[in-house]
């Protein structure tokens, strides 16, 4: 076994990852995408319910503070382009606390961009060209999927309509945990992980899109052409059986988010989880007016992971947490 002082990756995969790197930078730098550095703390952090955000106490000019280290960039990015940026995308250093594993770790890199007065439709097309820019290997075709569809095709239920109690039922048999008092998007988030994730992005990338309206997060919500049923306008990206991206239409209302933050830090109090601060100035930003447009985050450890044919993102990490 390996001197706990010594890096988790290799030295070798350490290169490599400085070689993917260069290449990221060079893909956007043929399409005009500026590059931006955003603070790694902020006043705020993230309010949803399924991340669990780290503080710190600083003294400030202020004095003694609570700051919040950043389990993405994106308010940072919002505000930059709200003040009149055009497209960005930044490699930034993110934190989320206790998600350690094969595929985790509590400090990350995460590639963002935001692209202003973009479809969401060309913007999946654009993480498709990125992803196939950084494997050696053609991944195999890009294939889209409605979120409803896929539930369809390997559970034969429909995730909208189907009745919450049948609902807990089928998440309780395929997780073998007590879902009897879950609500209907744990369900939903336990069948989708257990039964649909681990197929998907085999033998090609996978894109699934028009999640449940209320996983929105930061996305606009529209309705479904099948029965105007309301959906999220977002997707998300998988690769042998790897979720590698999130991407949203943007929320550019901020009377909407701010009740969206609201809802969120209520939730916490049900949950008995702790209040994350609200990030003021991000609303005065959606307030001053963010351009329409689409934006996605992308895992990059775990495309380095896939990549170089690595087991863990610990592999492509020079001190991956339990080493740091």
């Amino acid at each position: 076994m390996a001197a706990d002082w010594q890096p988790s990756a290799s030295i070798e995969a350490l290169r490599e990852r400085s070689r993917l790197l260069a290449r990221v930078r060079s893909f956007f730098a043929e399409r005009g995408v500026l590059e931006v550095e955003t603070p790694v703390l902020g006043h705020g952090g993230s309010t949803d319910v399924h991340l669990q955000s780290l503080s710190c106490e600083a003294t400030t000019d202020t004095g003694r503070e609570r700051l919040w280290l950043q389990t993405s960039p994106e308010f940072h990015m919002k505000r930059l382009l709200a003040a009149g940026s055009g497209p960005i995308f930044q490699l930034a250093r993110t934190f989320r606390d206790g998600e350690v594993g094969r595929r985790h770790n509590v400090e990350f890199t995460m590639l963002e961009w935001y692209r202003p007065g973009m479809a969401l439709e060309a913007l999946m097309g654009e993480v498709d060209s990125l992803i196939r820019s950084v494997l050696s290997a053609d991944p195999g075709p890009c294939r889209y999927h409605r979120y409803r569809d896929l539930f369809r095709e390997h559970l034969g239920i429909d995730p909208f309509t189907l009745p919450l109690v049948e609902l807990r039922d089928l998440a309780a048999r395929e997780g073998g945990l007590d879902m009897s008092q879950a609500e209907r998007d744990d369900c939903l988030d336990l069948l989708m992980s257990h039964m649909i994730e681990p197929r998907l992005g085999q033998q090609g990338v996978d894109i699934v899109r028009d999640y449940p309206a209320s996983q929105a997060a930061l996305a606009r919500r529209y309705h479904d052409d099948e029965d105007g049923t309301p959906v999220a306008a977002r997707f998300e990206v998988y690769l042998a059986g790897l979720e590698l991206a999130n991407g949203y239409d943007e929320l550019t209302d901020a009377q909407e988010q701010a009740v969206r933050f609201s809802e969120d830090n209520h939730r916490r109090r049900q949950l008995g989880k702790p209040e994350v601060s609200v990030d003021h100035r991000l609303l005065r930003a959606l307030e001053a007016g963010l351009p329409s447009g689409s934006g996605v985050a992308l895992g990059f450890d775990r495309l380095v992971q896939l990549a170089l044919g690595k087991t863990c993102v610990a592999d492509v990490m020079a001190f991956a947490t339990p080493r740091c």
